[in-house]
């Protein structure tokens, strides 16, 4: 575990700290970005298009993350509105996709880029993108599993927060032995890198289904599907204390709604695809504006 990359004296700004989990946000939405442009090409439409749906999703995940973030934790947010909006913690998953996924779709529109075909398009680079990040999590040692004393776990002892018993009781309720002091250190299931490998597989078939002749919106339908089981499965394992609906966790519930929403759209978005044409500046051509998937 390395949270911290490097530190770097300017001669403007100071001590600047560069973390490893900032380096693998940067490292994901280039690759991201990439993938999108190669797409771009691949559709004869204008690829600096990739680098305009990364800036929204950029500006729309942070400000969906930190809002999700506040309304989790409603009370603390309540009682000390200042500290927490000026914390540096709340890159929440789901609230960051969200909240990009609102950007992304408000600019889509504002281009008249037909919807479901820019769906497809950034389909593989979201699951790409994801999980590098969560490449980050694990440097830094933050959205850890529980407590387990299998050979796969791994202590934190520097973590966001650390993996004492102490920690884990009272941030995420998990179960201790009886007896085990507050400031032991355990190991606990490594659930990032696990996601990291599920993201990477998904991103692969996705990767391959691309070409594949279905109508405009399926690919993305796959996508919600297949991150909404990988979501939800890892939430067994996840050390995690926001119980939603019985044993489901928040996590869980909005997984399970990603998963039916894919469900209906790869339902309605029915038959094979229509030929579509966009121009170079990236809005679309006549036959895009027509076909009715692409306001799926």
């Amino acid at each position: 575990m390395h949270p911290t990359l490097v530190h770097l004296h300017l001669p403007v700004f100071g001590e600047v700290t560069i973390t490893t989990f900032g380096a693998m946000m940067v490292i994901a939405f280039l690759a991201a970005h990439r993938v999108m442009r190669v797409r771009l090409g691949e559709l004869d439409d204008d690829p600096n298009l990739a680098g305009d749906i990364m800036v929204a999703a950029l500006i729309g995940g942070l400000l969906g993350a930190k809002l999700y973030y506040l309304a989790l934790h409603w009370r603390v947010t309540v009682a000390a509105p200042g500290s927490m909006l000026l914390s540096r913690a709340g890159l929440v998953w789901y609230g960051g996709f969200i909240g990009g996924a609102l950007a992304v779709l408000w600019f889509l529109r504002r281009r008249r880029y037909p919807i479901a075909r820019g769906a497809d398009l950034v389909a593989p680079a979201l699951a790409l993108g994801y999980g590098l990040g969560r490449i980050g999590c694990f440097l830094v040692g933050d959205d850890y599993g529980r407590p387990t004393t299998s050979w796969i776990g791994i202590a934190f002892p520097k973590g966001s927060p650390p993996t004492t018993a102490g920690n884990l009781r009272a941030d995420f309720g998990a179960h201790i032995p009886p007896g085990t002091p507050d400031h032991a250190v355990l190991k606990v299931i490594p659930t990032e890198p696990i996601e990291t490998v599920a993201s990477l597989v998904i991103f692969y078939f996705l990767w391959r289904w691309r070409k594949q002749p279905w109508k405009a919106g399926r690919l993305f339908a796959v996508y919600l599907v297949l991150t909404g089981i990988e979501r939800f499965l890892i939430e067994i394992w996840r050390a995690k204390d926001d119980r939603f609906i019985g044993p489901l966790t928040t996590a869980q519930v909005i997984a399970l709604a990603l998963i039916a929403l894919g469900v209906v759209l790869w339902v309605r978005l029915s038959g094979r695809s229509e030929p579509e044409a966009a121009g170079a500046s990236g809005t679309a051509g006549p036959e895009a504006k027509a076909d009715p998937a692409a306001h799926a």
